[in-house]
């Protein structure tokens, strides 16, 4: 199974719809968001997705009982984190990684996603590491996504890239 991984999309509209599109045409069956969503109004493009969302609070989503409310139809979303298994693969999402070393380390999880720092970053050990970088692009500049592969334990960083005088131009490896 395809599963698409977004984070710190801060609200960000044309990425997050550039990301939807993404994920749909690469017909993920799971997308997973690690927080920092901030808007209800987001609820608009990711009710686009063709896919469930999983989602975590991040440290700036504060409208958190209207997010709730928008977000009923689209998926679920979680306090702090969410613990599943996916495809014979057990998952945990978070937003921060306060803990990560230490969660990598048990052996309890084949996958932890996590954001909060806007980096990429994907280790592969015996537990898959993936922070998928920013979707929103508003602290590095890069507006990024990741698609995991459960079959193979693959990860792929998709950029997304805007034209200025057009809008939405494509995305790329980077």
């Amino acid at each position: 199974m395809k599963i698409g991984v977004m984070a710190d999309s801060h609200e960000n509209m044309p990425m997050i719809a550039r990301a939807v599109e993404i994920f749909n045409s690469e017909g993920v069956g799971l997308v997973l968001h690690a927080g920092d969503i901030i808007s209800p109004i987001t609820a608009k493009e990711l009710g686009k997705l063709d896919a469930k969302m999983i989602a975590v609070f991040g440290n700036n989503d504060g409208e958190k009982l209207f997010l709730r409310e928008k977000f009923k139809n689209i998926g679920e979303l979680y306090e702090r984190a969410w613990e599943g298994e996916v495809d014979g693969k057990r998952i945990l999402l978070m937003h921060s990684p306060e803990t990560l070393h230490a969660l990598e380390r048990s052996g309890n999880y084949d996958i932890i996603v996590y954001g909060h720092t806007h980096e990429v970053d994907v280790r592969k050990g015996r537990t898959l590491v993936v922070n998928p970088g920013e979707c929103g692009g508003w602290l590095t500049g890069k507006c990024t996504v990741a698609i995991i592969d459960t079959r193979d334990m693959s990860v792929e960083i998709r950029e997304l890239v805007l034209n200025r005088s057009s809008g939405i131009e494509h995305s790329r490896t980077p």
